[in-house]
């Protein structure tokens, strides 16, 4: 990742703040767990106009960063290395500042990072660490290895290191050398010294796009398969800067300077989008306090991060389609300012699951004019982008400049480029095929416009097909219903069914009578009765309800749905609604503006042209 170690050399010396935490609701940066004091003695930044001592407990500045990782690198290499190869390294942290060292000495020293989320269970977890040669932890990822059971989950000989920034930050600075050395942009075998680290098993995808180029892997990001066990997706280093360069080119200057950071460093976009994009632009990423929960992690952290929102005042920063819903609703309710702090319009980043195309109308008309995107782990994240001066509402946007797209005859989408993947950790039937030709079957129904913007259908895999004949791309259906106030979540289903099923969690204590009425209602006067939901499940939407049915970035854990609701276990559902029970309402909708729904055949996909792809990232331009 040449891009991001250039930058980094540039600001090795810099006093500039990097990683920024922000102090909890009452103001102390306090969390009772034996955390870093509320008041760092680091220097602030004489970049940015404003004072935002009321808003953090403590920072580090790049110096500081990139010396206590140049540390971790030089203890990492007194631990012995696995078969000869760049140790493969997982990395069990919280969004934390020993996160972002950990992840830049790994990237410094050559190793293979392996991210694991802290919401996995023991056997998602041990499926990642399986072949881990050492294992890095933070606090909370240290009290998570913990409750998986250290012996359950890791190699009998992987070692556990405790990462600690301060800890660090003890050994002088001319004792520890430079993690980076010098510019070897231009030289062809600068990486070479690992190209043999590729995926370990399954076709080495790997031979056929990474070899010729000289990279190595540089992480494993975990993605879900069909089997409780996730695969991991296996990112090459070049692929990475080929993604960065693209971003760059299509990113609006300096709209990283302040991000503010709400879903896991887990994910490979929050990699890409907080610790990447923010060094490329010499900004800071902000943190939220440890016991703050990130989105995507808690069905109610939507509503608990607002409050950092807003002291952030963020020039940019990633939300799940649930806290753009709840977002549109304060800023209807009080307007731009009170929201994010500032007048100014970050960058918002909304991905993971699909967005009701009428929360994103909401957005716009509240002053947040929506760029939407697309991207799955496979292309290193991002693939597409509505562009600012280059935007198609209703599209996810135009190829990056380094990606070519076509369709299947089928409607599949079709990608290749320089930012593929080098294959995955193991084989799942949920694995995105690479063709002879060097095109990624991405499993994506799309189509591209004359002008090459892409509107995304759904998943192929994911169209359910009643008893009745009719296919529904769930992704569109779900996103309406979720527009619904106090839904949290909801996923639909039916496969063989004669009726289409709906699971909806609902807040803890609403009553359950209420919110089936309203999503009854809703269905007669929104959706057409192919994609109306007949049959009604509510569950309240407690921490473990979320996490057992829906993964950290808002999608269905489909799989783990219909087989609780075969084995019973999801609440008694509800009778379909009876439409002469809402005279006021149109059984029928008229599908007038929806003209891919009428007249539907028998094993045609359902879909309506207003819609937001199942794997997308949604943006809005920094301004005024």
């Amino acid at each position: 990742m040449r891009l991001v170690e250039n930058a980094l050399r540039q600001r090795i010396s810099s006093d500039e703040v990097f990683v920024e935490v922000l102090a909890d609701e009452s103001g102390s940066g306090g969390n009772g767990t034996g955390a870093r004091p509320s008041s760092h003695p680091h220097p602030h930044p004489h970049s940015h106009s404003h004072s935002y001592s009321h808003s953090y407990s403590y920072s580090y500045s790049y110096r500081q960063i990139l010396h206590a990782a140049a540390g971790l690198a030089s203890r990492l290499g007194r631990v012995a290395e696995g078969g000869g190869a760049p140790a493969k390294v997982a990395v069990v942290m919280g969004n934390s500042p020993d996160f972002v060292v950990a992840d830049l000495a790994l990237l410094g020293s050559g190793r293979t990072e392996v991210p694991v989320p802290l919401a996995f269970s023991a056997d998602q977890a041990a499926s990642l660490l399986c072949d881990a040669d050492v294992c890095l932890v933070d606090g909370p990822g240290e009290r998570r290895l913990a409750e998986w059971g250290r012996e359950t989950v890791l190699p009998a000989r992987c070692p556990v290191l405790r990462v600690d920034v301060d800890d660090l930050l003890v050994d002088p600075y001319d004792a520890v050398p430079p993690l980076f050395g010098p510019d070897t942009a231009g030289d062809p075998t600068a990486e070479d010294g690992a190209a043999d680290d590729r995926a370990t098993t399954g076709d080495r995808i790997g031979d056929r796009i990474g070899d010729r180029i000289g990279d190595r892997i540089g992480k494993i990001i975990h993605t879900s398969g069909t089997t409780s066990k996730p695969k991991g997706v296996c990112i090459r280093t070049a692929g990475l800067d080929a993604l960065l360069s693209s971003l760059r080119a299509v990113m609006p200057p300096g709209a990283y300077a302040r991000y503010l950071s709400l879903v896991p460093f887990s994910l490979l976009i929050e990699q890409v989008t907080a610790l990447y994009m923010v060094i490329l632009d010499g900004g800071t990423v902000m943190l939220l306090p440890e016991d703050a929960p990130l989105v995507g992690t808690s069905a109610s952290a939507a509503q608990r991060v607002l409050p950092y929102v807003a002291r952030a005042r963020a020039s940019a920063l990633v939300v799940t389609p649930a806290l753009a819903e709840v977002l549109a609703a304060e800023i209807e309710r009080d307007g731009v300012a009170p929201v994010f702090g500032t007048p100014r319009v970050p960058l918002v980043c909304c991905g993971g699951a699909p967005v009701d195309p009428g929360v994103l109308a909401r957005l716009d008309a509240g002053g947040v004019p929506v760029h939407e995107g697309y991207g799955l782990s496979e292309n290193s994240s991002v693939v597409s982008w509505n562009a600012p001066g280059a935007r198609k509402v209703g599209t996810v946007g135009r190829a990056l400049p380094h990606v070519r797209t076509k369709l299947a005859a089928d409607g599949e989408l079709l990608i290749t480029g320089e930012s593929l993947f080098a294959g995955y950790s193991r084989q799942d039937p949920s694995s995105c095929e690479l063709d002879p030709d060097g095109w990624l079957h991405t499993g994506d129904l799309a189509e591209i416009d004359a002008d090459g913007y892409i509107s995304i259908v759904g998943r192929k895999k994911n169209i359910i097909i009643t008893a009745a004949g009719r296919n529904i791309a769930p992704e569109w259906v779900e996103a309406r219903y979720r527009s619904l106030p106090g839904i949290r979540a909801c996923a639909v289903f039916g496969e063989g069914l004669e009726s289409l099923h709906g699971l909806f969690l609902i807040p803890p204590g609403a009553d359950a009578g209420r919110a089936r009425r309203d999503i009854e209602e809703f269905g007669l006067r929104e959706l057409s009765a192919v994609e109306r939901v007949a049959v009604v499940h509510t569950l309240e939407g407690t921490e473990d309800a979320y996490l057992a049915y829906f993964t950290v970035t808002g999608r269905p854990r489909r799989r783990e749905i219909t087989e609780a609701a075969a084995a019973g276990r999801l609440p008694q559902p509800a009778p379909a609604p009876d439409p002469d029970l809402y005279p006021d309402l149109d059984p029928d909708p008229d599908l007038g503006s929806h003209p891919a729904l009428a007249g539907t055949p028998a094993r045609t996909p359902v879909r309506a042209p207003a819609r937001t792809p199942a794997r997308t990232l949604t943006l809005t331009p920094t301004g005024a």
